[in-house]
């Protein structure tokens, strides 16, 4: 049975007063897993929410296959429901063509081959035969377990309920349950997240593994790097959001390319329209009829003015019929990226090489165990482990919000800057451009302007923050810290939201200078370009530490 493809015409989708969607098209075929990558406040989740049918366009059309599967719809169950119940939710779908066959078969077996009814039965068991070939049912038993282990749950007791499982291990529990489904159409959103390193690698092999259509809006870029093939990226373009062939690492040179187009053909129409009109300008003025004659003209002024006139009268004709049309047609202006400009991350000590922190011995019970770590003035340490390992509880340690058992020494007079992962600032109401100015002092928010650190656009200033995306509060946030810049920055997943240009910035910023910078991160783009040192924490097992050797590449 050939599967179905996902396809969206002129789709248009006003939010708060704002078009997020301006008419976009899409065709997904079967095969083809397409990454909608883009600025936060682009419409990525939206344009998911609207293929999947969870919110309607105010214009344009969706045509979706009806087993298609969406990752952030809500779960139909209710706290007190079990693992095992969202298990036979789905695996039902494989299980209904599992009794369809056993029912066809039998009615074949009692309809003889001449009678009429024989061959639509036959037909019908073909049909369903392809479905369940298609859907691999024979194997969802098998896989359904298989899914549940290689996303970190296999442990877990089938009767545990979902009101006992974090929000991330209930995330997991929804994507297992979309992989064990197959549909024909797969709308993830952000599906790494709360994945370690082995249960991103099983996705990208269950997701690769597909035979339907699968779009996936995302900043992971070692994602969208290994699933991908094709892009499509919704910020600002001269003809509109641009789809590419190929994984990110294409998607990059590509990308550069098309942009330098852009700049260099709006740079090339302003100089043509600087020129057109001034010569349309300056001819005119030689033509007008109450323009006295120069003395050079009066020569002969009466043998050549016709034909003189007459020239410069098509000049001039031709100057503003160019000038009409490349008005009418010129391209937008490219618009201002976001472009990282933070500049030193943290600030220099002057105190000499001892450490502003060092860790013996530290326990936080069920949280975190570590033998040991300190943290020097230039340092550039790199936190990894699985879910659980305490990655964020660490920096907490460090950041001196978490009490700990064991001996913990800090720099006297040190400053500590946190970004965690969940931003919440006090007044929602009150607007970007107030909570910077106020967080920071007026004197401070002048000399360092927040439009000048690239975080955040101008037409976002205004917003109340109780209205930004969780990127934008992150971005937000991060601009904060950045701004005076403390001695020592604790960064906690700081890729997780922001958009993968922006991605690629903050890393090549956390590169040598002044100050420490330690960071928590389950990246793995990130983590592949780590040029200090990495401590890997493990559950129960104290740590692991190296130092990385210079990386390259993806």
């Amino acid at each position: 049975m050939s599967q179905p493809a996902l396809l969206a015409h002129d789709l248009v989708r006003n939010l708060g007063g704002r078009r997020v969607l301006d008419g976009i098209s899409l065709t997904a075929s079967p095969g083809h897993r397409i990454g909608l990558i883009g600025e936060n406040g682009v419409g990525k989740s939206t344009l998911l929410r609207v293929l999947a049918g969870a919110d309607e366009p105010d214009a344009g059309s969706v045509t979706r296959p009806a087993d298609l599967g969406f990752l952030h719809q809500e779960m139909q169950f209710d706290a007190g429901s079990t693992i095992a119940a969202v298990l036979d939710e789905a695996l039902r779908e494989a299980r209904e063509d599992l009794a369809e066959l056993d029912r066809l078969g039998e009615e074949l077996a009692r309809v003889p081959e001449g009678d009429p009814g024989h061959q639509e039965l036959l037909d019908a068991y073909g049909r369903r035969l392809e479905q369940a070939q298609d859907r691999e049912s024979w194997d969802a038993d098998r896989r359904a377990a298989l899914v549940l282990d290689g996303l970190g749950l296999g442990a877990f007791g089938d009767d545990r309920t979902l009101g006992s499982l974090s929000g991330g291990q209930r995330g997991r529990l929804a994507l297992a349950a979309l992989l064990v489904r197959r549909p024909s159409a797969l709308l993830l959103d952000e599906p790494t997240n709360h994945l370690d390193d082995g249960a991103a690698a099983f996705l990208e092999e269950q997701v690769r593994g597909l035979p339907g259509t699968v779009v996936i809006a995302g900043h992971d870029r070692a994602f969208l790097d290994a699933v991908c093939t094709d892009l499509i990226d919704l910020d600002p373009a001269v003809d509109g959001p641009v789809r590419y062939g190929g994984n990110y690492t294409a998607y990059l040179a590509e990308k550069r390319a098309e942009r330098e187009r852009w700049e260099r053909r709006y740079a090339e129409e302003q100089e043509e329209l600087e020129g057109l009109r001034e010569s349309a300008g300056v001819t005119a003025h030689r033509v007008a009829p109450d323009r006295g004659r120069t003395d050079n003209e009066k020569m002969g002024y009466g043998h050549r003015a016709g034909r003189v006139q007459s020239q410069i009268s098509r000049r001039v004709r031709n100057a503003t019929r160019r000038l009409e049309e490349l008005e009418r047609t010129q391209v937008a202006e490219p618009p201002r990226p976001l472009r990282f400009a933070g500049g030193e991350l943290a600030a220099r000590t002057e105190e000499g090489p001892q450490p502003l922190v060092s860790l013996h011995e530290v326990r936080v019970p069920g949280r975190l165990a570590l033998d040991g770590l300190e943290v020097s003035p230039t340092d550039r340490l790199l936190v990894t482990g699985g879910n659980g390992a305490g990655k964020s509880t660490l920096l907490a340690v460090l950041a001196g919000r978490l009490t700990a058992e064991g001996e913990v020494h800090t720099r006297r007079k040190l400053t500590v800057g946190l970004l965690t992962q969940d931003t919440v600032f006090d007044r929602s109401d009150r607007t970007v451009r107030d909570t910077y100015e106020l967080s920071l002092g007026a004197a401070r928010a002048e000399k360092v302007p927040l439009g000048s650190l690239g975080l955040m656009h101008d037409t976002d200033l205004d917003k109340p923050v109780g209205q930004l995306s969780v990127g934008q509060r992150r971005r937000l946030a991060l601009a904060l810290l950045v701004a005076r810049p403390p001695q020592l920055l604790l960064l906690d997943e700081p890729t997780n939201h922001l958009s993968p240009a922006l991605c690629d910035e903050l890393e090549a910023a956390l590169g040598p200078g002044p100050g420490a910078i330690v960071v928590a991160s389950h990246d793995r783009w990130l983590r592949r370009r780590w040029q200090g040192r990495e401590l890997r924490l493990e559950p129960g097992r104290g740590r692991r530490e190296a130092t990385a050797p210079a990386r390259s590449g993806s």
